[in-house]
């Protein structure tokens, strides 16, 4: 198993970043998908450790797990995500959270 992928987005592009990450696992990611993890953020702070929240992408190609939580004091959402084992998913992953941590 490989290392997790780790890092922050800005919170207003959780939902475009989880779609396209979705996307590359082969996942069909819904407005379910969003309510349920829009919901599962609010509570989360990601100075606890159990102040997590976990949602899997269950792909056709891989299954990701996804966790998140929000930043004590800011905009942030700090994502974790594992399952990604191959060089091209994991380098998807990691662009995806630059991208949407500068925009």
């Amino acid at each position: 198993m490989t290392e997790p992928i780790a890092g922050w987005i800005w919170g207003r592009n959780l939902h475009p970043f989880l779609r396209l990450l979705s996307h590359y696992a082969g996942y069909n990611f819904d407005d379910t998908d969003w309510e349920t993890i829009e919901a599962g953020v609010q509570e989360t702070d990601d100075e606890a450790p159990d102040g997590w929240y976990s949602y899997p992408l269950v792909g056709t190609s891989v299954t990701l797990s996804v966790a998140l939580a929000q930043a004590a004091c800011g905009e942030e959402v700090s994502v974790s995500v594992t399952g990604a084992e191959t060089l091209d998913l994991r380098l998807r992953t990691d662009t995806l959270l630059s991208a949407f941590a500068s925009i």
